[in-house]
């Protein structure tokens, strides 16, 4: 029993060990995240009629002009400070903010995967529906293809698929937000720096 313990003990220590490099998990985090804002941010930006008709007009969102830039500027700047580890705690929550209402507003009534998955990978699918619905129109596209196309060639670079669209992106980076909102930017950030330069300030 004691050597079983003492085995558990060095164990845990080794394990404690890795704490030194603990730093990885929040940069690994900000790096995957930032580019996706950073990017869906700037296509805003760049496009504030376009974006701002479909707020208006599809999403029915009131001051779509506002609102369209609001969204645009708070995921490209924002994406910028995650990557940089600055005021990471701070804008984690105007984007877990912009990820609820796109949630809300663009995704909801589309069910919970972005794809319609025929074996489902959550229980807690509202939309089956329109998975059903999403396998009947792709088999008839696929027959489309087939007799009018060259359905060999328009499947090497993947096989065709519906788009479900539903909320599964928005709340996958809302919890990756809320991580770093209560863990922070870790060591590797202007965050940790300017913490420690100013004696703890949290």
């Amino acid at each position: 029993m004691n050597k079983l313990m003492s085995l558990g003990c060095k164990a845990q220590s080794m394990l404690n060990a890795t704490r030194a490099v603990d730093f990885l998990g929040p940069l690994a985090l900000r790096i995957y995240l930032a580019p996706i804002f950073i990017l869906a941010g700037w296509g805003k930006l760049k496009d504030l009629e376009s974006t701002a008709y479909y707020f208006g007009e599809y999403l029915g969102l009131p001051f779509p002009d506002l609102m369209a830039f609001l969204a645009g500027a708070t995921e490209f700047f924002g994406g910028i400070a995650i990557l940089v580890g600055i005021a990471t705690r701070w804008l984690s929550i105007p984007l877990m903010v912009t990820m609820i209402v796109a949630a809300v507003s663009a995704h909801w009534s589309n069910g919970w995967h972005a794809l319609p998955e025929t074996t489902l990978t959550v229980p807690w699918e509202w939309r089956t529906d329109l998975i059903d619905a999403a396998q009947e129109r792709k088999q008839m596209a696929n027959s489309i293809l087939e007799q009018h196309g060259n359905i060999n060639w328009l499947t090497e670079a993947g096989s065709f698929t519906v788009l479900k669209n539903g909320i599964e992106f928005a709340a996958t980076y809302f919890i990756m937000l809320l991580m770093l909102f209560f863990t922070g930017a870790g060591k590797a950030s202007i965050d940790h720096i300017f913490n420690r330069k100013f004696n703890g300030c949290n």
